[in-house]
């Protein structure tokens, strides 16, 4: 079994993600672990870019201060590799497609595989055109997580039978970022995915308090939380452990409510 797919068996998944490097390698480790022992599921890691156009303005900071403090991709997979020496959580990377591309496909999961990564998001590559990087993934044992939206409609059932790991669905249109209400009719998104397959389905933009992670879980197998996060990382810095865990643990448990 793999470990993504044993994220979803302990009540409905909470997944955080957090941008790699932001503010530095030693706290974005630190806090993957403070993420798990606190309630997380599986962890987001995102590959700081220099033009992440899905991205709200509060990731977009946290990439450009992880670029500007010199984090690399080398360093990602670096790190990852420490953390897999005392955790067996799983863990994921959300990229753009330009970094892996840069680096070259093969190579890049390759490395996935070596330090212990378990699945990429790409929100930026078409699923028409993932063909290629979805085969290198099957090469290397990483589920390629496919992403679908409200305007998927009659893409819905394609990406659905071609799901690994789970389905990211997204909750609301535009960018990343907090939302004060989510109007997206994400249980007939969902509906229409268990049609054509039985994947877990977790639900991310917009969500950031427990009433939303309450209400998403409900309809869902799932939820996802970035900008929050990244948001309590950007005011804290350093020493955002304390605040980090506390939010972490309080939206697991709305999530089980």
């Amino acid at each position: 079994m793999s470990r993504i797919k044993k994220a979803f068996e302990n009540g409905k998944a909470f997944i955080p993600f957090l941008t790699g490097g932001d503010p530095d390698i030693a706290t974005t480790e630190k806090l993957i672990h403070v993420m798990e022992e606190n309630g997380a599921d599986l962890i987001e890691i995102g590959v700081p870019f220099s033009d992440p156009i899905a991205e709200g303005v509060v990731i977009q900071a946290a990439d450009e201060r992880a670029l500007k403090g010199g984090v690399t991709t080398d360093d990602l997979f670096a790190m990852v590799k420490r953390v897999r020496e005392t955790t067996q959580i799983p863990l994921v990377f959300m990229t753009y497609y330009n970094p892996v591309f840069s680096y070259g496909n093969d190579k890049f999961l390759a490395n996935c595989k070596d330090c212990g990564i378990d699945g990429i998001i790409i929100p930026d590559l078409p699923f028409e055109e993932s063909d290629e990087i979805r085969g290198t993934c099957s090469e290397y044992g990483i589920d390629l997580i496919n992403m679908i939206a409200p305007t998927s409609e009659e893409r819905i059932e394609k990406i659905a039978k071609s799901a690994e790991g789970f389905l990211y669905c997204v909750s609301s249109l535009g960018v990343t970022g907090v939302r004060e209400t989510i109007t997206t009719n994400v249980a007939a998104m969902i509906e229409k995915v268990r049609k054509y397959s039985d994947i877990p389905c977790a639900i991310g933009f917009g969500i950031s308090n427990t009433k939303q992670a309450a209400e998403m879980a409900a309809v869902s197998d799932g939820v996802i939380v970035g900008s929050a996060i990244v948001r309590i990382i950007a005011e804290h810095g350093k020493d955002s452990a304390g605040s980090v865990g506390e939010y972490v643990k309080s939206m697991k448990e709305a999530a089980n409510a």
